[in-house]
């Protein structure tokens, strides 16, 4: 007399499971695009961030410089040449811009400065400007597009030019993302 009473099971049914396979799909069709372009923001972001440290320095020179002309300035440790026809940093070679970029707190581990020349995988520099790399991409094809470009000033009381990406082509910095 002793009948055993089969006890439910539990779980989802097919459908259920189907059902949630189908959103989490939709889910992460719509969420990864977004999540993949993360790292040229950022990348954009922190050339930003190098444009207004290298414009901020550029500008605290200039204002020390106006009120006590002197071939060097000191920041932050580092001694800055001045160009005392401009009265901003001087960049005519590469210790002198390297100089300017350290004074700017942009660290070696994290930017390489670029003086001169160009290539596929780097960006275009002339006489008087340098580019500022992040390491993350030197030797891509992306470090030739996406970078800061400091022109320096060589008229009185004229700031220098600070861009990112290339001047003559501004929507080259889409390519940074």
């Amino acid at each position: 007399m002793n009948k055993s009473i089969k006890a439910a099971q539990g779980g989802f049914t097919l459908i259920e499971l189907i059902v949630v396979i189908v959103i989490l799909g939709i889910l992460a069709a719509t969420a990864l695009p977004k999540f993949a372009s993360l790292s040229g923001e950022a990348r954009l972001a922190s050339l930003n961030a190098a444009k207004g440290s290298l414009s901020a320095t550029s500008a605290m020179t200039h204002g020390k410089y106006l009120v006590a002309p002197s071939a060097t300035i000191s920041v932050e440790g580092t001694d800055v040449t001045m160009n005392t026809t401009s009265g901003y940093p001087s960049t005519a070679n590469a210790n002198q811009a390297r100089a300017l970029a350290a004074a700017a707190g942009l660290s070696t581990n994290d930017y390489t400065v670029y003086t001169t020349g160009g290539s596929g995988t780097r960006p275009t520099v002339v006489a008087g400007q340098f580019a500022v790399v992040p390491n993350s991409i030197i030797n891509t094809a992306t470090a030739a597009k996406c970078f800061v470009l400091y022109t320096s000033s060589t008229t009185a009381n004229t700031p220098p030019t600070i861009t990112v990406g290339s001047p003559t082509n501004p929507t080259a910095v889409k390519d940074c993302e």
